[in-house]
């Protein structure tokens, strides 16, 4: 990775100086949240959301389940973050096991609700460990999405990126390919998978620079509270581990809020590192749990706008 000076200078200053010491309050942010399940889990969402608007993101997306498993849910969560909050709603959309007909239905029902972003993704197999198959009558992969909705509605559109190469990509060239044929497809941005160690998105982003990408790449954030259940996630996409985090965590399993405060310093730490390398764009992997980011976003010198509050549920 190559820094600028004045990257180089805000780095010296981060070793200086208290590691958030008097922070602009200059990054933006975007938050992913999940459709829920129940009621119980509708509060706990609404209540995130009341929690994570006042800092004023630019976005926050609802994922979307393999094989349209959540669209209904996704889009009823979409459209009442769209209509009832202040926030810019953007909705994943997958190519499957749908035809085209199928999502470009479900992007004109998004158009007709107001959205005008969408996270265009190739989607996971529905069943684990299965291999992605392009629908017949369907999208062949996140490319073709992209061209497919920026045909019907000038959205903006948000694609994957992978920091430490996709599982299914034969090689990391091959990776940042794909991703430039995401962008040229008509992408606005790319949102990188979560990882570990900020060198891995260094390295990635002087890839695609080499590459000729020029659109915005966003680093995607997981506080890590539940080791076992982001084992299983990383293991999906192709994120390493750490060592050191493992061992890190031991110790922990009967005592959540300590793992609560030492997951946000982790994040916090690598967020503060990614900073100091010119890196102004964060995306928050929430869970559905405002805590830990409401946390970071403060670490890093954001602060609750006035006059910004959303409904109860």
């Amino acid at each position: 990775m190559s820094l600028t000076l004045p990257e180089l200078e805000e780095a010296r200053r981060a070793l200086d100086a208290p590691l958030y010491a008097d922070l602009a309050g200059d990054a933006d942010v975007s938050f992913e949240f999940f459709p829920p399940k129940s009621e119980k889990m509708e509060a706990t969402l609404w209540e995130s959301i009341q929690t994570l608007a006042p800092l004023g993101p630019r976005f926050v997306s609802v994922t979307y389940g393999a094989g349209g498993s959540t669209r209904e849910r996704t889009h009823a969560t979409v459209a009442r973050i769209q209509r009832e909050t202040p926030l810019a709603a953007a909705a994943h959309l997958t190519c499957v096991e749908a035809t085209r007909a199928e999502i470009d239905a479900v992007a004109e029902q998004y158009w007709a609700s107001g959205v005008r972003h969408i996270v265009a993704l190739r989607g996971d197999p529905p069943r684990e460990g299965a291999h992605f198959e392009p629908h017949p009558g369907g999208y062949a992969n996140a490319a073709a999405l992209v061209a497919g909705l920026k045909k019907r509605h000038p959205f903006e559109i948000s694609v994957a990126a992978y920091p430490e190469c996709h599982p299914d990509s034969t090689d990391v060239q091959a990776d940042i390919d794909n991703l430039k044929a995401k962008i040229d497809a008509g992408a606005t941005r790319a949102i990188t998978q979560f990882f570990f160690a900020p060198e891995a998105f260094f390295r990635f982003r002087d890839r695609a620079a080499a590459a000729g990408i020029t659109a915005e790449l966003v680093p995607g954030i997981l506080p890590v509270s539940n080791v076992a259940q982001t084992r299983k996630f990383a293991g999906m996409c192709g994120a390493a581990i750490p060592p050191w985090m493992d061992r890190l965590f031991e110790g922990l399993d009967d005592h959540p809020a300590a793992r609560q405060l030492v997951a946000a310093t982790v994040a916090a730490e690598m967020c503060r590192k990614l900073y100091a390398g010119g890196v102004r764009s964060f995306h928050f992997y929430t869970l559905n749990r405002a805590e830990l980011s409401f946390a970071i976003c403060h670490l890093l010198g954001l602060r609750a706008k006035e006059g910004v509050s959303v409904a109860a549920a």
